[in-house]
């Protein structure tokens, strides 16, 4: 009771009271470390338990508890897009990256690297019927392949090296699914995720023995050189007392390769940068522009020919005509462009595939986008269209009745050019978030500007220059169509006055 009284008489005295040793043993307890690791990236290195999601499972997850008992230190993950864990790092965001994080040249120059915690390899992977292709060294000699990896990893610099045609992922799932599929001929990415996605699988098979070695190690920012020496050592012990072997037959990414682990050194990679200039990433940048525009305007152009069909079935047509239509428009507004893009491109072929259909409902990524693209655009561009025509007035088709014009012809020599002037200013704008839009067709692998971007600034460190040529190029493919809208507008407007 004398307790409850002093709060009625200090409140903000009690409070402190009651919390004060909360805190102080709070204080005793050692604080944790911020892991940072993309959990979409998927087996084996971390990825969500299929019988329970609510909690991250993989070699890495084990890897880091093993690491917490070495250290007395509790570690947290957090959630982080691979392709933003070095600048996340650089940041502050986390303590330390560990994700499968290769040791690059561009890498060791930007942030601190532990000692090397896996020695990967790269395994080639082909349907299991393909007979052309026995080895990675096969691949030199034939031109008819198209080979998937992911972006700026080992395994594309490899590929890139020996002129092989490839095409880049930036997840690690899709590529074996287009394998299965037929899409390309063969995958080559690091031995742990082939054993995850393709060792398994009846339908794929390896080939030839794993190539280029290299090293997966724990980063840091570079002023963490203390956290580094104490991850170091806890490594080691992990190493020699046989925990980290258990952890990787656990997941099957044991070989007598990580035997080495124990006198492995970063020293074995060179520490020279690769010098990305002007004159090299400039030609990409332009390449991936020019892949925005024709993408761009392609969709562009099947929505605004779809809009107007919907946008005159639902002024004109018949009640079933209209309902069709609005279903068409509500649907199409009311779904993620990103979802179509996966049904379009990945479900058709497996409803195909699961029916078994003899049509061939694989549509290549460029397509798949330009269809996808143009369906969810046409809803907007049908209300855009639909706004405009319906400010007309009606005594336009009154008059032009009156000079024995039909229907259609009043619609498309008067109604419809009157109302342009009211379409261009809104239509312009859903071009411009358009081309802004395209960036979500990497998820296919279709390499327009901004994933051309995320390619080559991962792989130089060079996010802030290659940043601003990117948004200089944006600009130049945006700004003008402004200037144009606004011209045809005036031009219109006037005309209509005259």
């Amino acid at each position: 009771m004398k307790e409850l009284a002093r709060c009625w008489l200090a409140p903000l005295f009690c409070l402190v009271g009651i919390l004060a040793p909360a805190s102080r043993a709070t204080a005793q307890e050692p604080e944790p470390l911020v892991w940072a690791a993309d959990a979409e990236g998927g087996a084996p290195y971390i990825f969500k338990d299929p019988q329970n999601p609510s909690r991250n499972i993989g070699f890495e997850v084990d890897l880091a508890e093993a690491l917490s008992r070495e250290l007395g230190r509790p570690i947290i993950h957090r959630q982080y897009a691979f392709e933003g864990l070095v600048p996340g790092l650089l940041r502050g965001d986390f303590d330390f990256a560990m994700n499968g994080l290769e040791v690059t040249p561009d890498r060791r120059a930007t942030i601190l690297f532990s000692r090397p915690y896996y020695i990967y390899q790269q395994q080639l992977v082909v349907r299991a019927e393909e007979t052309r292709i026995e080895n990675f060294e096969q691949l030199k000699t034939l031109d008819d392949v198209l080979v998937a990896t992911l972006g700026d990893t080992a395994a594309e610099r490899l590929l890139d090296e020996f002129g092989i045609p490839k095409r880049r992922y930036d997840n690690q799932t899709d590529p074996y699914l287009d394998l299965e599929l037929g899409r390309v001929d063969a995958v080559f990415l690091d031995l742990p995720i082939a054993v995850a996605y393709g060792k398994s699988n009846p339908k794929l098979k390896f080939v030839g023995p794993p190539v280029q070695p290299g090293f997966y190690a724990i980063g840091f920012r570079p002023q963490d050189q203390q956290l580094a020496a104490q991850v170091d050592a806890a490594l080691e012990k992990l190493i020699s007392s046989g925990e980290l072997q258990k952890i990787y037959e656990k997941w099957g990414i044991w070989d007598e390769t990580q035997r080495q682990l124990a006198s492995a050194s970063l020293d074995d990679v060179a520490a020279s940068r690769s010098g990305l200039s002007f004159s090299r990433y400039f030609p990409l940048l332009l390449e991936g522009a020019l892949t925005t525009i024709v993408l761009s305007v392609l969709s562009m152009l099947l929505a605004i020919a779809i809009g107007l069909q919907i946008a005159v079935m639902r002024l004109y047509g018949p009640a079933p005509v209209r309902w069709l239509a609005t279903a068409y428009v509500e649907f199409f507004r009311g779904i993620p462009v990103l979802l179509l893009l996966f049904f379009l491109y990945y479900s058709l072929p497996g409803i195909a595939q699961y029916y078994g259909l003899s049509v061939s409902l694989q549509l290549p990524a460029f397509y798949a986008a330009i269809l996808g693209f143009g369906l969810n655009y046409a809803a907007y561009e049908a209300e855009i269209y639909r706004a405009g025509i319906s400010s007309i007035p009606a005594g336009q088709w009154e008059a032009a009745a009156s000079l024995g014009m039909t229907g259609p012809q009043t619609f498309r020599r008067i109604v419809l050019p009157q109302a342009v002037r009211f379409i261009i200013p809104p239509m312009t704008n859903d071009f411009v978030a358009l081309f802004k839009d395209t960036s979500l067709v990497s998820i296919i692998a279709v390499t327009e500007l901004t994933k051309q971007y995320q390619i080559l600034a991962r792989s130089s460190m060079k996010y802030l220059e290659l940043g601003l040529v990117t948004a200089a190029l944006y600009l130049v493919m945006s700004v003008p169509l402004g200037y144009l809208s606004r011209y045809l507008e005036h031009r219109w407007s006037k005309d209509a006055h005259d």
